[in-house]
């Protein structure tokens, strides 16, 4: 059985990884997964932890996923303005992980419930079955059903 933990320690966690691994200027993450609206809770989350580790944040929201659309709009925002040490986090569905997608973000969280399928791609997958006690899973292409790919 997993042991249950306060969300803010799961994001705060997340955040110490991506802060770790980007440490300054304008950096991007995107939180997907089969559910747009599960996505932007989680979305909040990371950037209110990312927020209490002292950093400035924007928050953007796809319901569609659309590349183009977030590539010219606040992406392109995001990337003109060049004020240092900023993270934008955007939110939305499955479609933020697309392979083409992929390259816009410095680190990806990849939100799942009960027996959907992690996104292998994502930096980091959480389990939101129960939101106010997420937990951090690790999975890799060997741990997935052999049914995944059917």
């Amino acid at each position: 059985m997993r042991e249950k933990t306060d969300a803010a320690s799961v994001w705060d966690d997340v955040a110490t990884e991506f802060l770790h691994l980007y440490p300054r200027g304008g950096r991007l993450i995107g939180v997907a997964g089969t559910d747009a609206s599960r996505s932007t809770a989680a979305a909040d989350e990371l950037a209110a932890a990312l927020a209490r580790a002292g950093q400035t944040i924007e928050r953007t929201h796809s319901d569609d996923g659309d590349e183009g659309a977030l590539r010219d709009g606040p992406i392109a925002a995001f990337r003109t303005d060049r004020t240092a040490d900023r993270v934008l986090v955007a939110s939305g569905p499955a479609a933020l992980l697309t392979p083409s997608a992929r390259g816009l973000w410095n680190f990806s969280v990849w939100q799942l419930a009960g027996d959907e399928q992690p996104h292998t791609a994502a930096s980091v997958l959480i389990d939101v079955t129960d939101p106010a006690h997420p937990t951090r899973r690790f999975a890799d292409y060997c741990a997935l059903p052999a049914a995944y790919s059917a």
